[in-house]
């Protein structure tokens, strides 16, 4: 009897899958696109760029994009023929319906990726409301903006490009364009700033229409597990940590619940029961320690508690110079300038009995799950995406689509080598890199981190491992047997190769020169442009390349080497050298490159292709997929194989142990490896389930993400709303109606008897907000008075209070007066709450403990807090503005500085390392090789204040050697002021 799977696999052969189908779909426009190529190759440059403005003006009167789809599709493949000399496949062609759909397309390395997204782009660019390319740094958002920008240039189209480093007129510009390139970065840094600012007008971003990201699975899946966070210095709380520090010495081993070996420290019933009596004796709770309202209180008890019981002076950190340091627990060295974050270095300066710096604050944040559903529509495109297809549609409900190759893959990908120690399988990878290097054969290496590449490339340059290995294959192919008289076997061939590698090996660790043993490239993740050098020439005969990651890299790995990186290397060094080239002579350097690179893949080919070694399994298949992806582009031959041991972490986890075993009984020797395509199988379930336990638990931090994001868009809307009116006096009538009206209910409740008010309490209130004195408590004693009678009263009191001050100020004064208060309000309650909400996360899952879901606690307390949140800004807005006085009589608000931003801090911690990815080195690493182009030398750019000072090229007298300065960072000179009150404003 045939199986559901069998059946399904049966139907297959006949109908073909699923995406096999949806692809066939395509094919008919593809051939009505076909069909056009003639006609629109017979226009002029300027009738071809003229259809632009037709398909827009068609879009206008009502004509949808897809119906423009063809015609779109065949003006961008005879624009990019004329622009770059490039046309598009008709695969290309089905991956741009894929994009313009709204979908993934999972497109091979070397099929084009780039060039594929003008077809999206052009079309969607035709609404003119913008349309963003999504890349994973810097470097390629400024080569992709030049290199594709000459065919949206060429068609008659705008196009911007956001790096780090830009000001906002010039972020603003960029987002006006049709096209704007930028980083996931940048984008979902501007669009926080954005919700930042005082005046609608200093906003740069218009809008979330449509946005393509390259390397769709990095950026939403690997970057989306933490958040992009903007942070500024916090109000000082030294009083209260010193306050709730000194009761943390009176707990006892039995007040709380200790375990060393998780880091992990909480107090018990007990614990909590005594710190709820002595923090209500010292006057710092009200209530329960778990009342919602002191959720912070709880915090600030946890990180002490932490402070005390795990953390050790002298050993975790010490104290110098009247400060804490940190000691970094691998190397033992100290870290000055690193402080823990929420609180906890706060703690422990308190515990310490030091001077208490200020925290940090979350100004805002937000992830790249929200932020990229922001948008009206959302495309990917990537080499891998098909393992991740279920959390695409589930989390951002985008379809991957497989857009099959251009040419067959011929690529060879062995089963993996296992072997049973990390000292055996270096030692098969390096006679490996060996023997490649040897034969001429690329061969790019792939490692887990960037410690393991450095490990590796040592062994490649240690001359005594070399020679040791050598004589070790050596002795191994005498032990081996030769094969009888006129006949060959596999163990003759055995011999003979572990002969000539051996030999090979040691005459490599015996050689003089000083020249590195076996040359090799080690990719280094901070500087992205030399990246992109790199590998383009990893295809050069004999190359060796390691590499950590190699997602998001966006450049192929041709055969024989790149020309243009070549050609465009060449260029940048004549013009240094004041030989500027012309174009002939770039011609007739192009012609000797391209001759050279031929006669290099001819080689490279007949060695076998790129080889593609990959030293560990990756925990998820997708990573292990990009790597293998390398080799076979365009229908080269290639090879890859992974090298595993017993104790890599993916091995160890999933039973190795059991595994060591069973290859002893069976005699496995040293150096001996075993293959077997069930071993392939069995890993790639082992990857399956950390796949799907990695996606739950993204999926559960995102459903906590969600509900301070549906928050985040309350409020977001909110300050739109109050930037783009004049005028808010409607507003803050109602804020002020709300507040009395609140104020009443409390001290006279409906259903109370008139001896049961608090009328002396309601009219201290009234006093206290509204600035007001008003006799509530004899009105109450007037026969048969109403509490609504009493809140009309006071209601017409308020509204005369307030008339009162719009004359006394001005009318046209106090409306802006009253924006002003209303945002800046709006904004210092909404970052408390961020905290609050922060805090009340970290203590959330002990709910758990009363049989109660964590999930459902947070959203239930967290409405209870966005709640409390209106009513105090209700309440602050309203005693500011009954409050407010002018400093000088008469004076203008034009004579009144508008309040500035707080000093901002970007951050994003890689999940992978931990790492903030936006220190300062790197931000400015990354602009400093921003937006070169392909066909020159990158402009001029000054290093970090920090580099300079530390090369001492730094002097505060000359603000030539300052380099780039922020402008709300202190000015270099020393006067004290911010940047843009001191030399910044000469800029």
């Amino acid at each position: 009897m045939l199986s559901l799977d069998s059946l399904g696999n049966f139907a297959s052969k006949i109908f073909g899958s699923s995406n096999e189908r949806r692809v066939r779909g395509y094919r008919s426009r593809v051939e009505a696109i076909n069909a056009m190529e003639p006609e629109v190759a017979k226009l002029t440059d300027d009738e071809l760029r003229a259809r632009t403005e037709d398909f827009r003006r068609q879009y206008r009167e009502g004509t949808p994009l897809d119906k423009l789809l063809v015609p779109a599709f065949a003006t961008v493949r005879e624009g990019a023929k004329r622009a770059l000399g490039q046309r598009h496949f008709d695969v290309q062609l089905i991956g741009g319906m894929v994009l313009h759909e709204g979908n993934i397309a999972e497109m091979k390395t070397g099929e084009g990726k780039t060039l594929v997204a003008t077809l999206a782009v052009y079309l969607n660019a035709i609404a003119g409301e913008g349309v963003h390319v999504v890349t994973v740094n810097d470097y390629l958002a400024s080569r992709d903006a030049e290199w594709m920008g000459r065919v949206y240039r060429f068609l008659g189209l705008t196009v911007g490009n956001i790096v780090h480093g830009l000001d906002d007129d010039e972020r603003k510009a960029a987002y006006a364009c049709d096209v704007t390139y930028a980083t996931n970065n940048e984008l979902g840094f501007d669009y926080l700033r954005d919700n930042m600012k005082l005046r609608k007008d200093d906003m740069v971003q218009r809008g979330h229409f449509f946005a393509i990201v390259d390397e769709v699975d990095s950026i939403l899946i690997d970057e989306a597990r933490t958040p992009l966070i903007i942070s500024g210095p916090l109000e000082d709380r030294a009083d209260l940590y010193m306050a709730v520090d000194k009761h943390i010495p009176k707990l006892t081993p039995e007040h709380y619940e200790l375990d060393e070996k998780q880091r992990q420290v909480a107090l018990n019933d007990e614990g909590n029961e005594f710190m709820e009596k002595v923090l209500a004796e010292a006057e710092l709770l009200k209530g329960s320690l778990y009342d919602i309202e002191n959720v912070t209180l709880v915090h600030h008890v946890n990180q002490a508690l932490k402070a005390h019981k795990l953390f050790q002076r002298d050993k975790d950190y010490i104290v110098k110079g009247g400060e804490v340091v940190i000691i970094d627990e691998f190397t033992g060295r100290m870290m000055p300038g690193r402080r823990y974050s929420e609180g906890l270095h706060q703690a422990l300066e308190a515990k310490e009995n030091v001077e208490i710096q200020p925290e940090n604050q979350t100004l805002a944040s937000i992830t790249f799950q929200n932020y990229f559903r922001l948008y009206d529509k959302l495309a990917g495109m990537t080499g891998t995406a098909l393992t991740e297809a279920s959390e695409f549609m589930d989390i951002y409900g985008l379809d991957v689509i497989d857009i099959p190759t251009n040419l067959k893959i011929s690529r060879i990908d062995d089963d993996d080598e296992i072997y049973r120690t990390q000292k055996e399988k270096l030692a098969a990878i390096v006679t490996t890199i060996a023997d490649c290097s040897r034969r001429g054969q690329p061969i790019l290496v792939g490692t887990t981190s960037i410690e393991k590449s450095e490990q590796l490339s040592e062994l490649l340059k240690d001359r005594k491992f070399l020679t040791e290995l050598g004589r070790s294959l050596l002795s191994q192919a005498e032990r081996l047997k030769d094969a009888k008289e006129g006949k060959t076997s596999a163990e003759s061939e055995l011999k003979a190769y572990f002969n000539d590698i051996g030999q090979h090996l040691v005459d490599l660790g015996s050689a003089k020169s000083k020249d590195e043993p076996i040359p090799h490239q080690v990719l280094n993740a901070r500087y992205h442009e030399q990246e992109a050098s790199i590998i383009a020439q990893a295809g050069v005969p004999g190359a060796v390349t390691i590499a950590t990651n190699m997602a998001g890299r966006g450049t192929d790995i041709q055969l024989g080497g790149n020309v243009e990186y070549r050609l465009r290397d060449w260029i940048a060094a004549e013009t240094e050298a004041g030989n500027a080239p012309d174009d002939a002579a770039i011609a007739k350097k192009r012609a000797e490159i391209q001759a050279d690179v031929d006669v290099k893949k001819k080689i490279a080919l007949e060695s076998g292709g790129l080889y593609v070694l990959a030293t560990e399994r990756h925990e998820s298949r997708r990573i292990d997929n990009q790597l293998r992806g390398r080799s076979g582009r365009q229908g080269d031959p290639g090879r890859s194989k992974f090298y595993l041991a017993l104790d890599d972490d993916l091995m160890r986890i999933f039973g190795s142990n059991r595994m060591d075993g069973v290859l002893k009984s069976l005699g496995l020797q040293e150096g001996e490896a075993i293959t077997h395509p069930w071993m392939n199988k069995s890993l790639e379930m082992a990857q399956k389930k950390v796949e799907a336990r990695n996606f739950d638990i993204r999926k559960q931090i995102l459903k906590y993400d969600d509900v301070m994001n549906d928050q985040r868009k309350v409020i977001f809307d909110q300050r739109k709303d109050i930037m783009a009116e004049e005028d808010v006096s409607e507003t803050v009538q109602e804020l002020r109606n709300q507040v009395l009206n609140d104020l009443v209910s409390r001290f006279i409740p409906e259903q109370a008897y008139a001896e049961q008010w608090n009328t002396v309490g309601l009219r201290e209130a009234v006093q206290a907000i509204f600035g007001i004195d008003q006799p509530v408590d004899e009105w109450a004693n007037e026969e048969g008075i109403a509490n609504d009678e009493i809140f009309e009263r006071l209601q017409k009191a308020v509204d005369e209070k307030s008339a009162a001050k719009v004359a006394e100020i001005g009318p046209e004064t106090y409306r802006q007066i009253e924006k002003m208060v209303l945002l800046q309000t709006l904004d210092h309650l909404w970052r408390e709450h961020l905290i609050t909400l922060e805090h009340l996360r970290q203590v959330i899952g002990f709910r758990a403990y009363g049989q109660r879901d964590p999930l459902n606690e947070y959203k239930s307390e967290a409405f209870v807090l966005f709640e409390s949140m209106l009513s105090r800004l209700r309440e602050a807005t309203t005693g500011q503005l009954m409050h407010v006085e002018l400093g000088a009589p008469g004076e203008e608000l034009a004579d009144l500085e508008m309040p500035e931003l707080p000093e901002m801090h970007a951050h994003h911690v890689d999940a992978s390392t931990g790492f903030d990815e936006l220190s300062d080195e790197l931000a400015m690493a990354d602009a400093a090789i921003a937006g070169r182009g392909r066909g020159g030398p990158a402009p001029e750019k000054r290093a970090p204040i920090q580099t300079r000072k530390a090369a001492g090229a730094f002097d505060p007298a000359d603000p030539a050697t300052w380099g780039k300065v922020s402008r709300n960072a202190p000015c270099p000179c020393g006067s004290g002021k911010k940047y843009k009150h001191c030399h910044g404003t000469y800029e």
